[in-house]
């Protein structure tokens, strides 16, 4: 069960605290680490995924994939990972594109994410896991558009991810 996965507990400086089952970090509002990667293709369209009924944000536009680091992975062990599991990729480039702390009650639970985000340049077409519902690819030109008209069509964790990441979309 996904609850019962180890993640290590960290600081806002990323020092190592402790492990604790997810579900317990969830309960105590623990600050640990989730990949969240940004699919682009050639063309530089992003790709973002509605997430199925009972998940965060769902039926709102996020980042196709975000996942936890377990306790004693490598970030790039986890976003490898997490990459196959949500969208069957395993044919990537990556480079990473920043960091920051995403702390919100969501769901019935805390969750404390440090979140290390990643962009990811494939032309594969993602293989969607049970975790999202559709997905959509939009030009930056759309996706600037649509940010700025529409906010709501997107899910609080991508409007995170873009205010502190990629303020250039907005």
């Amino acid at each position: 069960m996904a609850q019962d996965e180890l993640v290590d507990i960290i600081d806002k400086n990323e020092n190592f605290l402790e492990v604790l089952l997810k579900r317990e970090a969830h309960e105590k509002g623990l600050l640990h680490k989730c990949v969240i990667a940004n699919v682009i293709d050639s063309q530089g369209k992003w790709l973002l995924t509605r997430p199925s009924k009972n998940r965060q944000d769902q039926g709102q536009y996020v980042s196709p994939m975000g996942g936890h680091v377990s306790a004693g992975e490598t970030e790039t062990d986890a976003l490898k990972r997490e990459l196959m599991e949500e969208l069957g990729l395993s044919d990537f480039k990556y480079e990473f594109a920043g960091k920051a702390i995403f702390d919100r009650h969501v769901i019935g639970r805390h969750e404390n994410h440090f979140f290390i985000v990643y962009k990811v340049y494939s032309d594969a077409k993602p293989i969607l896991s049970h975790e999202a519902e559709s997905c959509k690819y939009f030009t930056e030109t759309e996706l600037k558009k649509e940010l700025k008209e529409n906010p709501q069509l997107f899910g609080d964790a991508f409007h995170f991810v873009v205010k502190n990441i990629y303020p250039n979309l907005l």
